[in-house]
């Protein structure tokens, strides 16, 4: 790990006085010999050995005092074994066992420098432990939603925002018209028109689902089905329709919820074999609640991976389900199940959860949009992780504009969180006005190359490259050279801090032996989280404070910071990972790498998709904007799909289930 005296000083227990005004790589004194300290100039000797006499402690700058024109960005690799199958089993069994687990992580610990950055090293920030958000300017070209309003109302006032329908490409019949997903508004023209009712469509959808779940190995995409509740829900849309009193022009859509979201009856399981015989479902979630009230036919419970601990979307307990642009791939998570439901056209929208990439990184290695809102900003209440400081509830939809529907519906700040987080006001971006092409042209974009070019294939940093360009070339969006510190202590403080408030909310149940019923990649995560200590977090939430200041003053130069969504596009899965599970961090490094600000610091990010790889593999771009700041990402996003609309590439699983034929 590269210190940089930029950041790091040593300092001398008994003085309060920094040293160590000169640059140095204080990572050479890992391994000092008398002969390297000759060729280190008399100050400089002065810090090694004051180094060494007190153990390499490090003490970090106050934030405040950082050179960021100093900052060199650093490739990080992971340093932990890709284990499948009876070496995962065995690998589990060894650090679940008390000494020989402790002394496995301490050393895997050791080698990433999780010890040096957490335990050795003086942060002289306070702890934050949740985000913390200065006031933020108004953005321009939008309009102010009612939070306290219905969710029929802010539907309708986003519905508003949008450019006017054209249905003239409904019934086009051009066999070589390009591939395009069916919009929600699509479905409410098929309903208004008698083209198709819900009824109609949910008899296109119920076989698929189940087809799904026949397969062998299976493949499910729901974990909790039930045919005649999905008919029911379907049979009263259509009659809402037959009398012309639809709810909202979301009656009649039809989405799933992600398993570790209420939606009542349906148990929540987290996508484990027990979750749901320790707590029971009683109502909705707020935010499916919000859909109810809007008329969303809710078709189930999602797959995913367990408990959300998890990049990939692998899932031995139930089975893993695949990309549908290529069924021998992962469709990344945790949302996997609600991803993969939206990419192959059985819903126009789904809900996820997002603690670590959980919503952005299967849309982008599916090709669909997932929007992770700002911390605070959509309620947790009815949610398995409702009380971390990381997690959001978002949708996950076939396009920009369906996004923004269905967040328009489940937009709603918790009481606690208005109290303590004091949101702005939620606003939507006019996208059917002249003014919104103008405050597209103002929004400017900042981009830390070396970061943004750190992928494991150059085919997704060029094509996201090229979508930067024709966003400069087409709206004069002014493209910004950024620099960002730390990210090494933001990615180590991100995993403390999810883990730490993930063993916190299981050590319970795992106390009373239902830990042993986990997969095995969750019970490897686990492990490595119980060896989390209370100065450990205390230490990730000191790194918070300091990597949102930095964050606040590159806000200061830009109004949205782009990247790759994921440094990677979907993994293939192994055979050997379907019925134990898989470990692969080196993977799970490449498809978090760019998507951690957004969940330690709270800020609003969303992936959509800008084309494919060489394998015709889908590539997402990231947009992670100011605190509060949904409706610039979501404008700078709708532009970005305009761009990238052509040529679409069909799923090789696809369902086209408005037949309206």
């Amino acid at each position: 790990m590269l210190l940089y005296s930029s950041v790091y000083h040593a300092r001398d227990p008994q003085s309060s006085s920094n040293y160590g005004s000169e640059i140095y790589n204080l990572s050479d004194y890992d391994n000092l010999t008398s002969n390297r300290l000759c060729m280190i100039k008399p100050s400089g000797r002065h810090l090694a050995r004051l180094l060494m006499r007190m153990g390499k402690k490090l003490v970090m700058l106050p934030v405040e005092e950082v050179d960021m024109s100093a900052v060199k960005y650093e490739h990080e690799v992971i340093q932990a074994p890709h284990l499948t199958g009876f070496s995962l089993k065995l690998f589990v069994w060894m650090v679940e066992a008390p000494l020989v687990g402790s002394l496995l992580l301490s050393f895997l610990k050791k080698q990433n420098k999780l010890d040096k950055l957490l335990q050795n090293t003086v942060i002289p920030e306070q702890p934050m432990f949740k985000p913390e958000f200065p006031p933020q300017d108004p953005e321009p070209g939008v309009i102010v939603v009612e939070e306290d309003g219905t969710p029929e109302g802010r539907v309708e006032s986003a519905l508003k925002c949008l450019p006017p329908y054209d249905s003239s490409g409904f019934m086009s019949g051009d066999s070589n018209a390009s591939f395009r997903y069916w919009k929600i508004r699509d479905y409410a023209h098929a309903y208004r028109s008698g083209l198709a009712t819900p009824s109609m469509v949910a008899e296109h959808i119920i076989p698929a689902i189940e087809e799904f779940s026949s397969r062998n190995p299976p493949t499910p995409l729901l974990i909790s089905f039930d045919a005649v509740d999905v008919r029911k829900q379907a049979e009263a849309s259509t009659k809402r329709f037959r009398e012309g009193n639809p709810l909202s022009i979301l009656d009649g859509i039809f989405m799933a919820i992600k398993d570790d979201i209420d939606c009542y009856p349906y148990p929540s399981k987290g996508a484990t074999t027990w979750f749901h015989e320790v707590r029971s479902v009683k109502q909705d979630a707020v935010s499916v609640s919000r859909l109810r009230s809007c008329g969303v036919i809710l078709i189930g419970k999602a797959n995913m991976h367990e408990l959300g601990l998890g990049t990939t979307g692998n899932n031995s307990n139930y089975g893993t389900t695949r990309n549908p642009h290529a069924p021998e791939r992962y469709t990344g998570g945790s949302s996997s199940g609600p991803a993969a439901i939206v990419a192959s056209g059985l819903c126009s929208a789904a809900l996820g959860t997002d603690g670590g990439g959980s919503i952005r990184i299967p849309s982008s290695l599916c090709g669909v949009v997932g929007l992770k809102t700002t911390y605070g900003r959509t309620s947790m209440t009815g949610a398995l992780c409702d009380a971390g400081t990381v997690e959001i509830i978002g949708p996950i939809a076939s396009t920009v504009e369906d996004v923004m529907l269905v967040y328009a519906a489940i937009l709603g700040s918790s009481p606690a969180d208005k109290i303590s987080l004091r949101p702005s006001p939620p606003c939507l971006p006019i996208l059917s006005s002249y003014e919104s092409s103008n405050a597209l042209g103002s929004l400017r974009l900042g981009k830390y190359t070396e970061w943004f070019n750190d992928v494991h294939s150059t085919d997704i940093s060029d094509k996201c490259e090229d979508v930067l360009n024709l966003l400069s070339r087409t709206h004069g969006c002014k493209i910004t050279e950024i620099v960002i510190p730390e990210l090494r202590e933001m990615r180590a403080a991100h995993i403390v801090s999810i883990g730490s408030e993930s063993m916190c909310s299981l050590s319970p149940d795992c106390g009373d032996g239902k830990g042993v019923k986990l997969t095995y990649d969750t019970r490897t995560n686990l492990a490595l989280f119980r060896s989390f200590t209370a100065s450990d977090y205390v230490a990730a939430q000191r790194l918070r404070r300091r990597i949102m200041y930095y964050h606040m003053e590159i806000f200061k130069k830009v109004d949205i910071i782009v990247t790759p969504t994921t440094g990677m596009t979907a993994p293939i899965i192994p055979p050997s990972a379907l019925t134990f599970g898989e470990t692969d961090l080196q993977v799970s490094g490449y498809l978090m790498r760019f998507i951690i600000a957004a969940n330690l610091l709270g800020l609003p990010a969303i992936s959509v998709p800008v084309g494919y790889d060489k394998q015709g593999l889908p590539i997402g771009l990231q947009l992670i904007g100011r605190p509060w700041g949904e409706a610039s990402i979501l404008r700078v996003a709708s532009a970005v799909e305009e761009l990238c609309a052509t040529p679409k590439k069909r799923p090789a699983s696809f369902y086209d289930i408005l037949k309206v034929n």
